[in-house]
């Protein structure tokens, strides 16, 4: 069932203890259902009640196991193509603000506070709400474009 480099990186996974828990124990019954071994393979309950998880958990590995046969795909979780919600900041946004912010601020103010960029921000056409701490994370430079954040 699983080859000797598949062993070698899930017995490494169980034994440092570095990934997530979940990770570990999806590990722990990919060892349990392995017949490579020589040893008799457990029925899926009692790979289940051996590394203290559910019948179901204990099925689903083995399912994906059966799809993938890969053994870091197995025990890991499956990435996101996208974000679960579209970033409000996009790049168009944040020149848009960037360059707001260095511009000349309005009349009777001697510069821009996060607050008054909000204002203007809500009155521009085209642009979403922002909230005066999203603003900031943008000037700062904090990375909010395509980090999948929810600002």
């Amino acid at each position: 069932m699983l080859s000797d480099g598949d062993r070698r990186f899930l017995e490494s996974m169980v034994r440092r203890g570095e990934h997530k828990a979940r990770a570990i124990a999806r590990a722990r019954v990919l060892l349990a259902l392995d017949e490579s071994d020589g040893s008799r393979v457990p029925s899926r309950a009692e790979a289940a009640r051996r590394c203290l998880v559910s019948e179901q958990t204990v099925s689903r590995v083995a399912d994906k196991w059966e799809a993938t046969r890969d053994a870091a795909a197995t025990v890991s979780r499956k990435e996101r193509s996208s974000p679960p919600r579209e970033p409000k900041v996009t790049g168009d946004v944040e020149v848009r603000i960037i360059a707001m912010a260095c511009s000349t601020p309005p009349e009777g103010r001697a510069r821009w506070t996060l607050r008054l960029l909000e204002r203007h921000v809500k009155l521009d056409d085209g642009r979403p709400d922002l909230d005066h701490s999203t603003i900031g994370v943008v000037l700062k430079g904090g990375g909010v474009v395509g980090s999948g954040e929810n600002v």
